[in-house]
C-alpha cells in the first residue's frame, strides 16, 4: 500500500511516499480502506518532533483519522463489519495511507447519506467542536469570541454556536478569511489589526465576551483572553500561535472558568457519543464542514505547508 511515512522530523518535506506492507488487524481491529484522511494542525506538530512527547519513534505513518471502507477484521471482531463504511480515528498515526488498521471501538459506521469527505471532515473537528461547546455549556444570550474561527475546527464552532442562539464574533486574519466568517452568519473581526478585540466587543453589543473559544493562541489569544467578561468561561484549544497559558492568579481574581484543550479530551465512548452527534447533525442539514483544501496523498507536505502558513481556510483533507 501507499503511504506518507516520517522518518525524521522536520518541515512538510519529510512527508514521503513510500510503498509499505498492509497492517495486518489485531484483536478488537478493523483493517479499513482508506478514502480520506483528516488532516489538523497537530500532524504538524507531530511532524516537527512533538511526536517524542506524545510516545512515538521514528519512522511513522502520519495521520490520526479516516473514513472508508472496512477490508476485514481482527480476532474476536463480528464480521459483519466487513464492507461497511465508518469513520474512524487510528491515534496519533496510521492515517496517511490506503489502509489502516483502527480500534472497533472508534469506528462508526456511516449513514448512506453522509458523504466520506465529510465524515473525515467531522472526524476530529466535530467532535472537538461538540466537546467545546458543551464544556463551556454555552447558551441562548452568551456572547463569545471564536479565535481563528475559519479552520476546520472554528468553521463548525461558529455554526455550532450561532444554532445556539449565542452573539458570535469570528476572529481571523484577511479577508478572505473574514468573509468566510460573514458566510458563516457571525461578525468577523481581523486579529492582526490593532484594537480588533474593541472591534469584537462593538459587535457583541458593546459588553464583554461570556465566552472565548481561543483556536489561535498567541498574542490574539492574550488579547482576546484580555477582554474576557469576569466569570467568564475559556478553553485554549489551538496552538498555532502557542497554547494560550493564563495566569493563574488573574484567572482566580476575575472568578474565571479556564481549560485546555486535555480537559476537553474524551475517552473512546465519549468520542463514539459525538462523532454520532457530529454525523447526525450533518444529516439534519445543521451544520457542514468548510472543505477548502483536497490533495493526493502525494501532496501531503502541500496539505501541511497551508496549515503552517496559515494560507488553508477550512478543512483540508487528503485523498487516499
Amino acid at each position: 500500500m501507499r503511504a506518507v511515512v516520517v522518518r525524521e522530523y522536520g518541515g512538510p518535506d519529510v512527508l514521503e511516499v513510500e510503498e509499505l506492507p498492509d497492517p495486518e488487524p489485531e484483536p478488537d481491529q478493523l483493517l479499513v480502506d482508506v478514502s480520506v484522511a483528516d488532516v489538523i494542525y497537530l500532524d504538524t506538530m507531530l511532524r516537527q518532533g512533538g511526536a517524542v512527547e506524545w510516545g512515538m519513534s521514528l519512522p511513522y505513518v502520519a495521520g490520526g483519522a479516516v473514513a472508508g471502507t472496512v477490508r476485514s477484521v481482527g480476532p474476536g471482531v463480528d464480521g459483519s463489519w466487513i464492507g461497511r463504511r465508518v469513520v474512524a480515528r487510528s491515534g496519533t498515526q496510521g492515517g496517511y495511507a490506503e489502509r489502516v488498521a483502527v480500534p472497533v471501538e472508534t469506528a462508526y459506521a456511516l449513514p448512506d447519506d453522509v458523504a466520506d469527505e465529510d465524515a473525515a471532515a467531522l472526524s476530529r473537528d466535530g467532535v472537538t467542536a461538540l466537546r467545546l461547546v458543551e464544556v463551556t455549556r454555552v447558551e441562548r444570550g452568551d456572547r463569545v469570541i471564536v479565535n481563528a474561527a475559519t479552520g476546520g475546527a472554528g468553521a463548525l464552532i461558529v455554526q455550532l454556536l450561532l444554532a445556539r442562539g449565542a452573539a458570535v464574533v469570528g476572529a481571523a486574519r484577511g479577508e478572505r478569511k473574514l468573509a468566510l466568517v460573514r458566510e458563516l452568519g457571525a461578525e468577523a473581526v481581523d486579529y492582526s489589526v490593532p484594537g480588533w478585540t474593541d472591534k469584537a466587543v462593538a459587535a457583541l453589543g458593546g459588553l464583554a465576551p461570556t465566552v472565548l473559544l481561543d483556536g489561535a493562541g498567541g498574542t490574539p489569544g492574550q488579547e482576546a483572553f484580555a477582554v474576557l467578561g469576569d466569570g467568564g468561561r475559556l478553553v485554549a484549544y489551538g496552538a498555532a500561535g502557542g497554547f494560550l497559558e493564563p495566569d493563574p492568579e488573574e484567572v482566580r481574581r476575575r472568578r474565571l472558568e479556564v481549560q485546555g484543550i486535555t480537559g476537553a479530551q474524551l475517552a473512546p465512548d465519549g468520542i463514539r457519543r459525538l462523532t454520532a452527534e457530529a454525523v447526525q447533525r450533518r444529516r439534519a442539514g445543521e451544520w457542514a464542514p468548510v472543505i477548502k483544501q483536497r490533495y493526493p496523498l502525494e501532496r501531503a507536505a502541500d496539505a501541511h505547508r497551508g496549515l503552517e502558513d496559515r494560507s488553508a481556510i477550512g478543512k483540508t483533507l487528503l485523498r487516499a
